[in-house]
């Protein structure tokens, strides 16, 4: 490899938007080092896309016009980000000399996974109570 990939902080900034930027901006970086060929052409491209989606749909879940879209969004996050890790899987598996370029970037899409499942999973449990919060207010009443 001729150029390194940029580190992850093991001081972790939660600014997610940011994070996931870089996380797409190293893909990119590592990508551009490899030459294409037509084992990894797809590969590549698809990497690409899923590591850019998942910053970009984070982006829409912060703009969300509803809980229940925010949740849908953030899940999106979700397939993203398993798509990323999939594809960074492939990308090792096709061409070993980029072998240690790939592992910092899984294990960044798997500590992203972990994040956005539990956003997922923190709004779903809160929207829950909401509804129940307010159908028993109205039995009440």
């Amino acid at each position: 490899m001729n150029k390194p990939i940029t580190k992850f902080s093991n001081k972790r900034k939660y600014d997610l938007e940011e994070r996931t930027a870089r996380f797409a901006e190293n893909v990119i970086g590592l990508v551009k080092q490899i030459p294409v060929n037509p084992v990894n052409k797809r590969i590549i491209e698809q990497l690409v896309g899923s590591a850019g989606s998942l910053g970009a749909n984070y982006c829409e879940a912060n703009e969300a016009e509803s809980k229940k879209d925010f949740i849908h969004k953030i899940g999106i996050c979700k397939k993203e980000t398993k798509e990323a890790k999939h594809w960074l899987r492939l990308l090792k598996v096709s061409d070993h000399e980029y072998e240690l370029g790939v592992e910092p970037l899984s294990e960044e899409a798997q500590e992203l996974l972990l994040i956005f499942s539990s956003i997922n999973q923190s709004a779903k449990r809160k929207s829950i109570e909401n509804y129940y919060l307010k159908n028993s207010l109205k039995i009440e009443s």
